[in-house]
């Protein structure tokens, strides 16, 4: 969860009378997760947002898991990917999927949308691999650049204009909230003292515009499998106030303070964010272990429990070869895996290491879509041979 914000105007208790300069009642809209047991906000609308002038039919908008697809390690080699697309959703790749979780990459070519989009079944996690750019939504307009996590609670209707090329993005969808991580949160919420970040990385919309103009105003909606179509009357950005701890938020990946020790530390010392049977991690740079007999790459790992995926973001990962920037690994629950050859005794003695990746484990298993295929590097099983 993030901290309690808000921007604009708003009455100073809830489910009042909050009255327009022509004394009619701005539309008072709850924002909540979980029914009514998660973390909400409170927006107060222009116009009614559930006030429709048309619906279009809608668009056929998904993925399939690829079938019959053997048990083996995998290496994604998405690194030569220059765009899938030219539109931020025609862009999307889909690559992995479970009931739980999508990860795509997306490098959209378009700068703006031209449309509002909403995912009305998932929330989303956006890793800006490259680019910068403005996050708008009725919460307000949110910078994003490189190395930003952006954490889209769903049915926040946004766009995205980009400023810089080339845009890069890894999207994580959700079917479950997109937390912070519960063990480093206190009874009330607040980050502890050993978490390695705190609400100070954590950065929210800072500037709420309303729109008041009517005219058209086209919003897709992603759910089961369809891009459902919207038209309004009224921008969804005519918000004119809102407070609560539902919103979308920026966290740098540069901002993750890392935890060392003298011998190799799990992977869970670089947990992010939790959602229900999935974790997310940050490897960062950070000095080696330094016990004098210390190996700083990992040690071999059987999955028992979930499937590990490595998004490779920047540097040298030290303990494989031949996985370039922008390239993934899925080792799946079943399956032990561990550094390549040569790369355990090259690491003895090494001081520190400057590389970036995020890891996605799932604990339950992940499928390949259909697309996925074409990336494939067929060599990558028997790459422990060499």
């Amino acid at each position: 969860m993030a901290y309690y914000h808000r921007l604009g105007k708003i009455p100073a208790k809830r489910h009042v009378q909050f009255r327009q300069p022509d004394d009619s009642l701005y539309k008072e809209e709850l924002v909540s997760s979980k029914g009514f047991s998660g973390i909400y906000s409170i927006l107060y609308h222009i116009f009614p947002p559930t006030q429709v002038k048309q619906v279009l039919a809608p668009v056929p908008y998904g993925s399939k898991a690829a079938k019959d697809n053997p048990l083996l390690q995998t290496h994604l080699n998405t690194s030569t990917i220059t765009t899938t697309g030219s539109d931020y959703l025609e862009a999307r790749l889909p690559l992995m999927m479970n009931q739980d979780v999508v990860i795509s990459v997306c490098n959209p070519t378009h700068k703006k949308m031209d449309y509002f989009y909403k995912n009305g079944e998932a929330d989303e996690l956006l890793y800006i691999h490259d680019g910068s750019g403005v996050l708008h939504s009725q919460f307000g307009k949110l910078p994003i650049q490189k190395g930003d996590y952006v954490v889209i609670p769903r049915t926040t209707i946004y766009q995205i204009t980009f400023d810089a090329e080339p845009v890069r993005l890894l999207i994580v969808e959700s079917f479950s909230p997109v937390e912070t991580v519960k063990r480093y949160r206190n009874a009330l919420g607040q980050l502890l003292e050993h978490s390695p970040y705190c609400e100070r990385d954590i950065h929210p919309p800072q500037e709420l515009i309303t729109e008041s103009a009517q005219g058209e105003y086209l919003v897709k909606i992603k759910k089961q499998g369809y891009l459902h179509q919207y038209v309004y009357a009224f921008s969804p950005f005519d918000v004119v106030g809102w407070d609560g701890f539902l919103y979308p938020y920026t966290l740098s990946i540069y901002d993750f303070e890392p935890i060392t020790g003298r011998i190799h530390q799990p992977p869970p010392v670089h947990q992010t964010f939790q959602a229900n049977h999935f974790v997310i991690c940050s490897f960062v740079p950070r000095l080696f272990d330094y016990h004098p007999l210390a190996i700083p790459a990992p040690y071999n790992h059987s999955n028992i429990d979930s499937d590990e995926v490595l998004f490779y973001a920047e540097g040298e990962f030290m303990s494989r070869k031949g996985i370039d920037r922008g390239s993934f690994t899925l080792h799946p629950g079943g399956l032990p895996h561990g550094p390549h050859p040569g790369t355990t005794e090259k690491s003895i003695g090494a001081v520190e290491t400057k590389e970036y990746a995020v890891m996605i484990d799932t604990f339950r298993p992940l499928h390949l879509t259909e697309q996925a295929l074409a990336y494939v590097d067929h060599n990558y099983p028997m790459s422990w041979n060499a």
